[in-house]
């Protein structure tokens, strides 16, 4: 019993063992966390302006897993400025594979930071039960004044599904409530001239983007009432149904600020449909309103329905012709589009486009994007075009079926001739970029 007392008296008091290590390293632990503690370098007790930063740069899930760590954090996580932004992604799972705003949350938030939302878009897939969910969380947002709002559709537009009341009624809420709306993106919905008259009434001095594509309910009167009282509108989007040349003398008026940005969408419902056509003088007096505006067109129609396009001169910027167009037509866009920037044609058919290039590069002298699809060119004509056109040519998406190898050039040397011209490396497209 001594002798095993002794050994133990030896282990403990023995100078270095394991027992003493630990005791000596307690206190030198303890002075450190203290030290971290004084010196307000503990993650706890990270200052909320320091937590805020780095919270907004971390995606929402891992930010609630984070509110979890402490009281601080979460404090910090519902702070208002984290949720001035938010995107809601309303998709069912049994027709999408899209992730979705937990319902958990979206009532969290109309709870407690619907009055901090600020900037607020919808991101919906195909179904009527998701634009459904969608307008009842826009119906419950009766305490927050938004400046942008966006609803979008990712597949077909399930908004034009509701009912249009239950739409209206919903949106209508938020043009009530919200007096600084500068920001108004509602394609494909059935928003309505009623609709637009209750936003332009409460939010005529802040709007200054508008984009309604594809709305039926809207007629050209409506929109022309909201350029004829929102004076600070710089970029407006619509269907060609809906343009009309008191809507143009409108945003030339002197009131008006200078526009940006005009998109017009022209598409065909039914084959042979009839078009009202533009006076350029409409058109002249946009362009002296607001020289460095950009005039954005899509087509989506039959060969036969240009008839009223691209007679007269129209200062289109940008044009993208989605259905096949024919030649006579293109061979109008060279005389007739002086400030074309960026053309696109998907597609064309069999005849060559040679004059049609030529006369573009020689009449559009601002041209700097071009893309051809299902079209032919002459590999001789095309070089042409890019030796008139030079290295302002900024985007050139040219399918290696376009080219036809002639007499001067063929499909395995044009890249050279081409580059050559350009000031860059250069090679046709393998399938459309655009």
């Amino acid at each position: 019993m001594k002798r095993v007392l002794q050994g133990n008296e030896q282990e403990d008091g023995g100078g270095t063992s394991a027992g003493s290590q630990e005791t000596l390293k307690r206190p030198c632990k303890q002075r450190r966390e203290n030290d971290l503690e004084e010196e307000g370098t503990r993650w706890e007790c990270l200052p909320q302006e320091i937590l805020l930063h780095i919270f907004q740069y971390l995606p929402l899930l891992d930010r609630a897993y984070a509110s979890q760590v402490c009281r601080g954090w979460n404090q910090a996580f519902h702070m208002p400025e984290l949720w001035r932004c938010f995107e809601f992604e309303l998709n069912q799972p049994a027709s999408s594979y899209l992730k979705a705003t937990h319902p958990d949350l979206i009532k969290q938030i109309i709870k407690r930071h619907s009055n901090h939302l600020q900037y607020v878009s919808f991101k919906v897939d195909s179904s009527r039960e998701s634009a459904e969910a969608a307008c009842d969380i826009l119906s419950q947002l009766v305490n927050c004044s938004l400046k942008t709002l966006g609803l979008i559709s990712t597949a077909r537009p399930s908004f034009m599904e509701l009912p249009k009341s239950h739409f209206i009624s919903a949106l209508t809420v938020v043009f009530v409530n919200s007096k600084s709306l500068s920001s108004l993106k509602i394609d494909d919905t059935p928003v309505d001239d009623p609709s637009l008259k209750v936003l332009v009434a409460n939010n005529s001095d802040t709007l200054k983007l508008l984009k309604m594509s594809s709305c039926p309910h809207v007629s050209p009167a409506g929109i022309l009432c909201v350029a004829d009282q929102c004076h600070g509108l710089r970029e407006l989007a619509l269907n060609y149904h809906l343009l009309s040349d008191e809507l143009l003398i409108a945003l030339s008026s002197e009131k008006h600020v200078h526009l940006e940005h005009l998109r017009i969408d022209v598409v065909s419902e039914n084959p042979g449909q009839q078009f009202h056509t533009i006076k350029k003088s409409s058109w002249d007096a946009m362009v002296r309103h607001s020289p460095k505006f950009n005039l954005v067109m899509y087509f989506f129609l039959y060969e036969d329905e240009f008839g009223p396009f691209f007679r007269d001169e129209i200062p289109v910027t940008h044009l993208y012709f989605g259905r096949s167009v024919s030649k006579d037509v293109l061979g109008r866009v060279g005389l007739t589009c002086p400030r074309l920037v960026e053309l696109v044609v998907c597609a064309n058919g069999l005849r060559p486009l040679d004059e049609e290039l030529i006369r573009i590069a020689q009449r559009c002298t601002q041209l700097s994007a071009i893309g051809l699809g299902e079209c032919e060119v002459s590999c001789s004509a095309f070089v042409e075009f890019v030796k008139m056109c030079g290295d302002r040519l900024t985007q050139l998406s040219i399918m290696e079926e376009v080219l036809v190898p002639d007499h001067r050039y063929g499909l395995d040397d044009i890249h050279w001739e081409v580059s050559k011209h350009l000031g860059r490396v250069w090679f046709p497209d393998m399938m459309p970029t655009w």
